[in-house]
C-alpha cells in the first residue's frame, strides 16, 4: 500500500493522543451499507475507555476490491499486515481498535481469519432511508464528481460489489436503483458470509447499548452515553423524501430484502 495512506491514518490516530504498548488483537469491526450508522456507532463504541476509533483505514478501504478477488486466507495476510502497521504507526497501543469501513462487509470471513478474537458489529438501516441519504449525498448519482478517501471516483459507475454481467445494467439504472442496488448487495454479503456478527438496528441504536457492551466485554455506562446522542429525526425519511417513482425503484430493487429483514 503507498505509504501516504497509511500515515494519513496514522496522523489521525496520533492527533488523538494514545499510548504506546503491545496491540491488542481483540478489535471491532462496525460495518454496513455506507449511510447506516457506522461512522456514529464507531465513534461511539471508540470513546468507551480502553478503546480507539480508527476511522475508515484507507488502506483496507483501498485494498478491499482486490481482497474479494483471493481466497479467505490470502485476504486474511494483507487485512492482517495493513491493520498492524496502521496500529503502530497510529502508536494505539494496548486500545481496542475500532474500525469502520463498510465494505468490510464483503470480506468477513477473511477478516474472522485474520483477527480470530475481534467482535463484529454489523449495522441495519431501512434502505429505504439509505437510499434518501445516498442520493442525497450524490455518491452513486449521475454527473457526480470527485473521489472517496480511498481514491474511488463517485459517479453512476459499476463497483466490485455490482454482480459479474450487471455492469451496464446497473449504470443504466436511475439513481435511486443505484442506490438501493448498493443497500441490498452489502446487506445480502453479511447474510450470506456465514460469519457471526453481532447485529444493531440504526432505528434502535439509541437501546443498543447493554447487548452490544455484553458483545464487546466492556461497562455499559459510557457505551450507553455515546449511542444515547442518537437522534431519531431520520428514521422513517423516505416517507417524506422519496417520490412516488423512487420509492417504486427501490422496492422494485430491494423489495424481497426489505421484507426478509423487517422493514
Amino acid at each position: 500500500m503507498p505509504l501516504g495512506l497509511y500515515l494519513r491514518a496514522a496522523g489521525r490516530l496520533l492527533r488523538s493522543g494514545v499510548s504506546l504498548g503491545p496491540l491488542d488483537d481483540r478489535l471491532v469491526f462496525v460495518f454496513g451499507c455506507p449511510r447506516s450508522g457506522t461512522t456514529f456507532l464507531a465513534g461511539a463504541i471508540g470513546g468507551v475507555p480502553g478503546f480507539v476509533d480508527l476511522g475508515e483505514v484507507p488502506p483496507l478501504k483501498a485494498a478491499v476490491p482486490g481482497l474479494t478477488r483471493l481466497d479467505a486466507d490470502q485476504s486474511a495476510v494483507r487485512i492482517r499486515r495493513i491493520l498492524d502497521h496502521v496500529r503502530r504507526l497510529g502508536l494505539v497501543g494496548s486500545r481496542r481498535g475500532v474500525e469502520q469501513t463498510p465494505e468490510t462487509a464483503f470480506v468477513l470471513p477473511a477478516v474472522a481469519r485474520a483477527f480470530p478474537e475481534a467482535v463484529l458489529v454489523h449495522i441495519v438501516r431501512d434502505g429505504r432511508d439509505v437510499a434518501c441519504s445516498l442520493l442525497e449525498r450524490g455518491w452513486l448519482s449521475r454527473g457526480r464528481a470527485g473521489r472517496d478517501d480511498a481514491g474511488s471516483s463517485y459517479g453512476p459507475q459499476a463497483r466490485f460489489w455490482v454482480e459479474p454481467g450487471r455492469e451496464e445494467e446497473f449504470e443504466a439504472a436511475s439513481d435511486a436503483r443505484r442506490a438501493a442496488w448498493a443497500w441490498r448487495r452489502y446487506v445480502s454479503a453479511v447474510r450470506e458470509s456465514g460469519v457471526g456478527c453481532h447485529e444493531v438496528r440504526y432505528e434502535a441504536i439509541g437501546t443498543a447499548a447493554e447487548p452490544l457492551a455484553a458483545a464487546l466485554g466492556c461497562p455499559v455506562e459510557p457505551l450507553a452515553a455515546g449511542v444515547a446522542r442518537a437522534h431519531g429525526r431520520s428514521v422513517g425519511r423516505h416517507r417524506r423524501d422519496l417520490s412516488a417513482a423512487e420509492l417504486a425503484e427501490v422496492e422494485a430493487e430491494a423489495g424481497m430484502l426489505l421484507a426478509a429483514c423487517g422493514y
